[in-house]
């Protein structure tokens, strides 16, 4: 057996070998060309390592019923990747002596109701506010398409009961991302589009990227999608980004995403304490673990330090990927909903190969109905969030408030993946056989939670 075992070692390192020496932009482009099809919609992509783009590539379609392809230079929605911008330009402002991390908000918003409480500009920036979340309110669909004034949108949210004491919890928020907008206007006395446009994207060279409605370049937009009402594709449901505004309003190429990501490294645009603070976790009294910092996810990626952000805006979804350690950028900008194209689980499946260290590739394993449903149950998070994960009958749910519901299926004993990404969950059983909690591997850091008993 030991020798069989040396066998198996020896041709487990002859393959990583041989894989290694593949050239890395091959083994990009093969994974790459794996996750799109030809005549649906797809998405641009860019991979730099070292300063050096290794992948600048556009798969499948700009325009489904033209079948005009995407290429690599169009311009997309970024969704909430648009919350890095915001905070830089807070942090400009902070550098610039107009405002500070710690103020109350009222400075700049005299008229909003803390109902007792303390907001600071830095608990926006990090979702401590405990702000309701404006998009997940139930009339929001009804005017999404609509164009509203700032103090309009505001004025929707600004009056409900808070969800936590602010600083006491995480809890991620749209309204506060808009809020500060606000206060980048009452600072600088410029408009959120102009103070972006002449302080951030004109000085680094991003001339194709800017808020949606004021675009300084001539670059053609990409219609976006979602689902269709039976089958195929559909152009997604309008919406005024005058709602999204400085929490998701901004459209950008991944050349010019490419050139932020430069100037970041470059330490451009604020001193270094400046860039440190943008890339702190936010840290809470219970010592929960807090993996945010300004507009930036923080963690860690098999290993590897990592600052990533989504963005899911209707008929879009992107994602982008710093690995400051390995210096590795990765930006994806896809013209369809998540659903349909999930540009978090190319990006990282990109971002894995390039640092040499590729996710697994799990392989469904069956397991009886009634094994199954042992796994059913509510699970509470270290952050009190709820999982709930659900057996239908046939297979099992992992269902997130927020988010669509997911399949988890069996890979090993007491091991399962949730379809279409690349999270991983491992259960854990107590004394008596049953499950009692799991921990989530997921692509920015690992997680527990314990099952709630009723």
């Amino acid at each position: 057996m030991r020798a069989f075992g040396v066998v198996l070692l020896a041709l487990s390192v002859a393959g990583a070998a041989r894989a290694a020496e593949v050239p890395l932009a091959q083994r990009l482009e093969t994974a790459m060309a794996r996750m799109f099809r030809a005549d649906a919609p797809g998405a641009t992509v860019i991979v730099v390592k070292d300063g050096v783009t290794i992948l600048r590539k556009a798969y499948g379609l700009a325009d489904v019923d033209a079948k005009t392809p995407m290429q690599p230079d169009m311009q997309l929605r970024l969704g909430s990747v648009t919350k890095q911008f915001t905070a830089v330009a807070i942090m400009m402002l902070e550098e610039q002596g107009k405002l500070s991390l710690h103020d109350d908000i009222t400075r700049f918003l005299p008229d909003y109701p803390l109902k007792g409480q303390r907001i600071t500009v830095e608990q926006l920036l990090q979702h401590t506010a405990g702000i309701r979340n404006y998009t997940a309110m139930l009339t929001y669909p009804f005017f999404a398409s609509e164009d509203r004034s700032v103090q309009q949108m505001i004025d929707y949210f600004k009056d409900e009961a808070l969800e936590f004491a602010p600083g006491e919890r995480w809890g991620y928020s749209h309204s506060g991302y808009f809020l500060l907008g606000a206060i980048i206007e009452k600072a600088s006395g410029m408009s959120y589009a102009d103070f972006l446009a002449a302080n951030i994207f004109e000085p680094l060279g991003m001339r194709d990227t800017a808020h949606e409605g004021r675009e300084r370049s001539g670059k053609r937009r990409v219609t976006g999608y979602r689902e269709g009402i039976f089958s195929g594709y559909r152009p997604a449901e309008p919406i005024a980004m005058s709602t999204s505004y400085a929490a998701g309003a901004l459209v950008s190429t991944v050349d010019d995403l490419a050139r932020w990501d430069e100037a970041i490294s470059a330490g451009k645009l604020l001193s270094a304490w400046g860039w440190k603070q943008v890339f702190t976790p936010c840290s809470l009294p219970s010592g929960a673990r807090c993996g945010y910092g300004f507009g930036w996810s923080l963690g860690s990626m098999r290993g590897h330090r990592i600052a990533a952000h989504g963005g899911d805006i209707p008929g879009f979804n992107s994602q982008s990927i710093r690995l400051p350690d390995d210096k590795v950028f990765v930006a994806v900008l896809g013209n369809a909903n998540r659903n349909l194209l999930n540009t978090e689980r190319i990006a990282f499946t990109a971002a894995a190969i390039a640092v040499g260290d590729p996710f697994p590739q799990p392989r469904a394993i069956p397991m009886t109905k009634l094994a199954l449903s042992t796994f059913a149950g509510s699970f509470r998070m270290a952050d009190n969030s709820t999982r709930n994960i659900v057996f239908d009958g046939g297979g099992l749910r992992f269902e997130r408030k927020g988010r669509p519901a997911a399949g988890l299926r069996p890979y090993a004993v007491d091991k399962f993946f949730l379809e279409g990404t690349l999270v991983t969950l491992d259960f854990v059983r107590g004394p008596d056989g049953v499950v009692s909690g799991f921990t989530l591997h997921g692509l920015t850091g690992d997680e527990s939670a314990e099952r709630i008993v009723n």
